[in-house]
């Protein structure tokens, strides 16, 4: 099989509105960051498939016989993403040693990158190649690095298998996918953060993939296109964390005590409503400072600040009223 050599990236996110409570089918919106994860994938001809993930010291090789042994529980290539394949995540559990004591974020990492490659070259012929992946996003820190690690994965390993046309031409720097192969893309994404994640909303590979402002809702992605440029200063905690770990601990709360905390997302999900409708405003008139009085002063300085992503640790986001200096 011939496979080109591709060239990928991806940007982080913050969600402004709707932590957890989006997990539960409330609205959220997030942005996405200029901080971006980068993925070069090269064909090979060694006999074998690498992936190297320098920014968290993970480096892994297999023989492509080793590789094939795992091809009888598949069905062949599969052009969606939409279900997680219960079976193929058992066999590479199996075949990576893995147990819930060891699943680390290079364990997770690397099991998607498998899932995915043996997805889509199923039962056919499957091409040693090279991936390598780097990023300015700090993992753990509620940034979606994850996301974009897995966004740049499926598009990569989608092109390469032939399931989306590479749109970059020879006279171009950067392309983009139509949205046909966007969905396609996001689709397979979103079965990589399952497999690192367990029960993420689908919102951070959302924005992985489309970029710009996003409501979310229940699966349903509208990109926000009449939004004003916001100024936000990003601060990392530097307190690791689990999403997956948080998002369970909120959910078996939810579960324990419904009469206190449903009505807790119900105030989460207008929240979220109400500033996807202040910032719409904003861009019918001049932005000025005084639109800015929504938000409550907590700092010395008058400025809003509140954490992003699951909590815990990870980042918090500052909005910068506009005229602050640099």
């Amino acid at each position: 099989m011939q496979v080109r050599d591709c060239l990928i990236s991806a940007p982080g996110k913050a969600i402004l509105h709707g932590e957890h409570a989006v997990v539960h089918g409330k609205v959220a919106l997030a942005v996405s960051l200029n901080l971006r994860t980068y993925l070069q994938l090269k064909a090979s001809s060694d006999g074998k498939v690498s992936i190297k993930l320098p920014n968290i010291d993970t480096f892994v090789c297999w023989e492509l016989s080793e590789l094939k042994q795992l091809n009888p529980c598949l069905s062949g290539k599969k052009e969606e993403g939409q279900c997680l394949d219960p079976e193929l995540v058992k066999r590479l559990r199996e075949f990576m040693g893995v147990t819930n004591e060891n699943l680390d974020s290079s364990t997770t990492a690397t099991l998607a990158f498998l899932y995915i490659y043996l997805s889509l070259f199923g039962s056919g012929e499957m091409p040693s190649l090279t991936v390598c992946v780097w990023s300015e996003l700090p993992t753990g820190a509620g940034l979606g690095s994850s996301a974009a690690y897995s966004v740049c994965l499926a598009a990569a390993v989608l092109c390469a298998s032939g399931s989306i046309p590479t749109p970059l031409k020879e006279w171009e720097q950067t392309a983009r996918w139509c949205q046909e192969d966007l969905e396609l893309i996001n689709s397979w994404a979103f079965q990589a953060e399952k497999i690192i994640h367990g029960n993420p909303s689908g919102v951070d590979n959302a924005v992985g993939t489309w970029g710009g402002m996003l409501r979310f809702l229940a699966g349903k992605i509208i990109p926000l296109s009449r939004v004003p440029l916001l100024r936000i200063l990003l601060t990392n905690t530097k307190v690791p964390r689990s999403t997956k770990v948080l998002v369970a601990r909120v959910k078996d709360k939810i579960n324990k005590f419904p009469s206190i905390l449903i009505p807790v997302l119900d105030s989460v999900d207008a929240i979220s409503c109400t500033c996807e409708k202040v910032l719409n405003e904003m861009t019918c008139e001049p932005i000025k400072g005084e639109h800015y009085n929504i938000l409550e002063v907590t700092a010395a300085r008058g400025l809003h600040s509140k954490l992003t992503g699951a909590g815990g640790g990870g980042c918090g986001i500052t909005l910068l009223r506009p005229g602050a200096a640099q």
